[in-house]
């Protein structure tokens, strides 16, 4: 039998592990028992075709840029092993294929091809013709040319929205399954501790509940559609000394399971997460690559999760270039597969065939191999590829009709980005358009409505000049400014394809429509003259263009100016992976420009469009109106032009505070006391500008009547908290409800406040529901003192409002009876039911286990 003659006849018996009819389990134990200990070596590597320090190979994409896919500290590794050629390299058979589609600019049916093409290689020219996983990222969409952007991750978290994120998932991983993918690389679970990080675009904010909650709605999606998702970075990497990206994290075991690890856990129990990938860093000293305490008895015997760990990129080699705990790759990948690691990606380097010479001497035990491959060949065996009537051709037998950026995506992108535009203040000029609720017009200056009716132009205070236009009054000269305003990659995560690979092509376009806030807001206002001046670059101190985007404003009746981030890889932007902040003031010349154009006196509008919060303290003095967005994707431009304007009601809370200032402010809302409000103590004033969970809105909300079931309950029972939100305003709106926790006293300092659940709440003016929270004493737990995670009687705050810094609703439950001790069966999350109006089932989870 051929590697590729799978189909069994009269005369020629399935190999038992291509079997259907046995159990996953009797396969893999076939499989391992045939295969060789080189074999079982080959299935623990990958190799990642066009990315060669040297030259590609035939028919692949062309090399890739060193320095930009952070392959730099890898300079010396390769100088001296080398990446062996394809054939050596799946000689013994192998694990992974890596970026198949997103190394490149190909089409879905070249990646097709190209994926064909490779599997036929694999299994034709190994022995026992195993085909490998396909992995690509799929962080801000499936990262291929010509596919979706949707928002970035830290712009889901602004949605408060754990269906959406699971649709615009479910929508990710059948684009993926159609063209061959098996594993996607997402989503990151990091929470933020340091705002100056770079990668802060890619997490879900500073917020463990959020984080998980929202984690755990995209593993489900990605998984929907057969998709193997992958939680990264296991586990700290965020925390790291001075925001350094790969710096050292100087965090104890106790905040690393209290504020780092829950989301890991979560996505794991609730979401059935299938992978999980390591982070870079190093915890107290140890690289969690090598931590035997983080990926196995933590991850394995704690949480009983049964997957795959793969390594993030280079992370074995690192541990003896970077971290420098080893001698050499060969002995890194001794100390990483000991660890708990399963796979070594992008390229085997550790996990080469140097582990069979170990094996051999005694130095490596064959059974740290055989636990390795039997967790990656049970997921072969699960995603099929070892059936009987697989072929390379059919794994992208989806590929031809596949449409990567369908109007159905599309759509879903635009939801996603309408609800993740945070306004912060609207002030005396949003919307510039819009309706109220009984259908007059909404006026800009605060005073009486017109009735529709009225045709005749209205004079505001300031002098600006309007008209109305069909009931709706729109401002006629508008001046459009800054380095986000007409550049569309401004929208888009660093690990969107048009910022992460595309710059290597110069000339080559985005591959999808993304039109500019230009674009939006000519086309939502199409009645208003619009000037555009750039004023200035993202990054540079140019100030030349400042002059032209003055005399703009000077001239206009409302001056829009969206700055912020462009993301890039290691230094080529001013946010993502490697692109660290010193501090948190806008990049460039681009407070400057603010400056100069609120000193124009024309009412400024400031779009922040970034991937971190920036301090906006200085600017929010001088702005007639503040928005947040928190880089949109592709539907970006109109979104913010449909806030703007009034059409979209603005629904986006905060899943980080916005500082105030560029320095003095704490890192996350989770502070102890001492982090907190010192009183006098200290003359740094930690509050920030706007809380963690705010977000205003075109019409007002108040929430009230808090109700607790139990004063008293036991230590492992649960209460019930409810509040009554209102719409008090003129339009119908949503507001998410959020119930916080404060434990009173405790063995160790715990965080003043810290999110418990939250719901999603859509009301009519005037109309009001009823939120009812399921709290189990369960969600009170922490690592005490012994590092056991424990729930302690005593009493705890119960607060509930629309942020951390608005609570009006506080009661007090007390807990009662012994301490009591906790694990991986504890309840995770904080049920939540709406009564009198529609939910969109924020912390409810809609039924979900």
């Amino acid at each position: 039998m051929t590697a590729l003659d799978r189909t069994p006849t009269a005369d020629r018996a399935l190999r038992p592990w291509q079997d259907p009819a046995l159990a996953v389990a009797d396969r893999v134990d076939a499989l391992l028992a045939e295969l060789t200990l080189e074999e079982k070596i080959g299935q623990l590597g990958s190799r990642w075709i066009g990315n060669d320090m040297s030259q590609a190979e035939p028919g692949a994409a062309e090399p890739a840029d060193a320095e930009t896919l952070n392959v730099a500290p890898m300079q010396d590794v390769f100088a001296a092993s080398g990446t062996v050629p394809l054939e050596e390299a799946i000689r013994h058979g192998l694990g992974h294929l890596t970026r198949v589609h997103g190394s490149a600019p190909v089409t879905a049916a070249q990646g097709a091809a190209e994926v064909v093409r490779l599997q036929r290689a694999v299994v034709e020219q190994s022995r026992l013709g195993i085909p490998a996983i396909v992995h690509e990222e799929c962080l801000t969409g499936f990262t291929t040319y010509g596919a979706t952007v949707y928002p970035a991750a830290i712009a889901w978290a602004a949605t408060f929205d754990p269906g959406l994120v699971e649709r615009m998932a479910a929508a990710i991983g059948r684009d993926m399954a159609a063209v061959g993918v098996h594993q996607g690389l997402s989503p990151v679970l990091d929470v933020v501790r340091d705002y100056r990080w770079g990668r802060v675009e890619e997490t879900m904010g500073e917020d463990p509940y959020l984080v998980s909650m929202l984690g755990a709605a995209y593993v489900r999606g990605l998984e929907s559609a057969g998709i193997i998702a992958t939680l990264k970075h296991f586990a700290g990497y965020s925390a790291s000394r001075a925001a350094r990206n790969h710096g050292p994290v100087p965090m104890g075991r106790r905040e690393l399971m209290d504020m780092v690890l829950p989301p890991f856990e979560t996505a794991i129990a609730l979401g059935g997460a299938r992978s999980v990938m390591n982070s870079y860093a190093d915890v107290d000293g140890v690289p969690a690559g090598a931590d035997s305490w983080l990926l196995t008895e933590v991850l394995r015997e704690e949480w009983g999760f049964t997957g795959t760990v793969v390594s993030d990129y280079w992370a074995v080699p690192f541990l003896a270039t970077m971290h420098r705990i080893a001698a050499d790759p060969a002995e890194a990948g001794a100390q990483a597969l000991s660890a708990g690691i399963d796979v070594e990606l992008p390229d085997t380097l550790g996990f080469g065939q140097q582990l069979a010479g170990r094996v051999r001497r005694g130095e490596l035990s064959e059974a740290l191999v055989d636990r390795a491959a039997r967790r990656l060949l049970t997921q072969k065996v699960q995603l099929g590829l070892l059936d009987p009537d697989w072929t390379p051709e059919g794994s992208v037998a989806g590929a031809a009709a596949v449409d990567l950026d369908s109007p159905g995506n599309r759509a879903l992108a635009r939801e996603l980005a309408e609800r993740s535009v945070v306004l912060l203040d609207a002030g005396t000029v949003l919307p510039l358009r819009g309706p109220l609720g009984d259908g007059r017009t909404e006026p800009l200056d605060g005073g009486p409505a017109a009735s529709p009716d009225e045709g005749r132009a209205v004079v505001l205070d300031e002098g600006r000049a309007v008209a109305l236009d069909q009931g709706r009054a729109v401002v006629r000269r508008i001046a459009v400014v800054g380095p986000a305003a007409h550049d569309p990659r401004t929208f888009m995560g660093c690990y969107a394809f048009p910022n992460h690979v595309s710059p290597r092509h110069p000339g080559l376009g985005l591959g999808i429509e993304a039109p500019t806030l230009l674009d939006a807001l000519t086309a939502e206002l199409p009645g208003a003259e619009i000037r555009y001046e750039r004023g200035c670059d993202v990054r540079d101190d140019d100030r030349s263009g400042f002059a032209a985007a003055v005399a703009a404003a000077r001239e206009a009746d409302v001056c829009v100016a969206a700055v912020g981030d462009l993301a890039g890889l290691f230094g080529h932007g001013t946010s993502g992976e490697g692109c660290d902040a010193e501090d948190l003031r806008l990049p460039g010349a681009q407070a400057g420009l603010l400056a100069e154009l609120a000193a124009t006196g024309t009412p400024l509008v400031v779009v922040v469009v970034s991937g971190r919060p920036y301090a906006l303290g200085e600017v929010h003095d001088s702005a007639a109106a503040l928005v947040q967005a928190f880089m949109p994707g592709e539907e970006g431009g109109a979104a913010i032009a449909g806030v703007l304007s009034g059409r979209v009601q603005p629904v986006g809370r905060l899943p980080v505070q916005i500082p105030r200032g560029p320095g003095g402010q704490p890192g996350t809302y989770l502070q102890p006391p001492l982090g907190a409000d010192s009183h006098g103590i200290s003359n740094l004033d930690p509050s920030p500008l706007f809380p963690f969970g705010y977000g205003a809105s075109y019409t007002t909300f108040e929430v009230a009547d808090l109700r607790i079931s139990d004063a008293e309950v036991p230590t492992d029972g649960e209460f019930t908290a409810a509040v009554t939100v209102r719409n008090t305003g003129g339009r119908s709106g949503e507001e998410v409800v959020q119930l916080y926790l404060h434990d009173v006293l405790a063995q160790v300092t715990r965080p003043v406040r810290q999110l418990a659940g939250f719901a999603r709440v859509r009301l009519a003016p005037g109309e009001s529901a009823d939120v009812r929270f399921l709290v189990h004493a369960d969600r009170t737990a922490f690592t005490g003192r012994d590092l056991r995670r424990v729930v302690e009687p005593g009493e705890v705050e119960v607060l509930a409002g629309t942020s951390a810094a608005d609570l009006p609703c506080r009661g007090v439950v007390r807990l009662t009876g012994p301490s009591r001790h906790v694990g991986h069966d504890r309840r995770l999350r904080t049920p939540a039911e709406v009564e009198g109006a529609t939910a969109r089932q924020g912390g409810a989870d809609a039924g979900r286990p």
